[in-house]
């Protein structure tokens, strides 16, 4: 059989006792556990009572924005047409000392020679790569690449008829020398140019000079 609890029971100290266990003295924390404490108190957010511009969590808070660092300026284009021209016709003659050598190292004791294809294409990339890594990007240059490429392949194959047909003279009773060839008789060396060309002929023509047009505009990019 239970007792009834008498309302307002006085302990020893005279403080009344209800049924709320959280009943205590004016001031004194209950449900919330921030109440009472004193502004600027540590509280559940670890920002409260923080001055403006204080250290926060968020490194750049308080500030009027993200500071911004310009990059470096880009590099002038380059335009050196005429340098770059020069620098075209000096590579066109050196592909043609090298194709005509070249021509001259495949050929047969008999004066035959064999077309090596892959020689104009770096006729013609030469010329390109010369013509846009120092002339730059103008648009005139990838169009005087194509020219300076077929004559860079031209001259090549005149130089190593040249060589060929003065190596085959030498066991005959009229020997001739290249240099010969190539300068009081090199109309002579053209009409033996013309009567050996073929399709293939036409074809590395046409191959060093789109290689000399593209590589002019990739090297300049």
């Amino acid at each position: 059989m239970s007792h009834p609890v008498p309302p307002n029971q006085q302990p020893h100290d005279g403080q009344p006792v209800s049924g709320n266990p959280y009943a205590q003295q004016p001031g004194a924390p209950v449900g919330d556990p921030q109440a009472g404490q004193q502004p600027g108190a540590p509280t559940g957010n670890p920002y409260a009572g923080q001055q403006p511009g204080a250290p926060t969590g968020n490194p750049f808070a308080g500030q009027g924005g993200v500071p911004y660092a310009p990059g470096p300026p880009p590099a002038p284009a380059r335009n050196n047409v005429g340098l770059g021209i020069a620098a075209g016709i000096a590579a066109a003659i050196v592909g043609a000392l090298v194709y005509g050598g070249l021509m001259r190292a495949f050929a047969d004791e008999d004066g035959s020679y064999t077309q090596i294809g892959w020689v104009a294409l770096g006729v013609g990339a030469l010329v390109g790569f010369a013509l846009g890594k120092i002339g730059g990007r103008n648009p005139i240059l990838p169009v005087i690449g194509i020219p300076l490429a077929l004559a860079g392949v031209f001259l090549g194959q005149l130089f190593g008829f040249a060589l060929i047909i003065s190596w085959w003279s030498e066991a005959g009773p009229d020997p001739v020398t290249a240099m010969e060839l190539l300068t009081t008789r090199l109309s002579d060396l053209v009409e033996v140019w013309k009567e050996e060309a073929d399709f293939m002929t036409v074809v590395f023509l046409g191959v060093a000079g789109f290689e000399g047009f593209a590589l002019t505009k990739k090297a300049a990019a």
